[in-house]
């Protein structure tokens, strides 16, 4: 769990990522949540964007993606979700 000086520094640090992955239609699958779960290996902070075609509630993604990626939601904002799990093997953010 993130405390709240975690989330703001993460949320700053989120704020110049481009998304990299969008949800669309057929919304959160199981091949979705293993790459949003390789992503988050590799840079442990990502951003997903959801796009307007997708029948699922935002934050009902947002908890299917964060369940499944074992992830902490940093922020769900507008259409855009963002993720943090620290990397077993890649650590680069070093939290306050």
């Amino acid at each position: 769990m993130l405390t709240g000086k975690q989330k703001r520094f993460l949320r700053a640090k989120a704020h110049h990522l481009d998304s990299i992955f969008q949800v669309g239609k057929g919304g959160v699958n199981e091949n979705l949540i293993k790459q949003v779960g390789d992503a988050l290996e590799a840079r442990e902070l990502i951003k997903v964007s959801i796009l307007q075609n997708c029948d699922e509630d935002k934050q009902t993604v947002a908890d299917k993606l964060q369940e499944g990626a074992q992830a902490n939601i940093v922020q769900v904002i507008g259409k855009t979700i963002v993720l943090y799990k620290e990397s077993k093997r890649n650590k680069q953010i070093e939290l306050p």
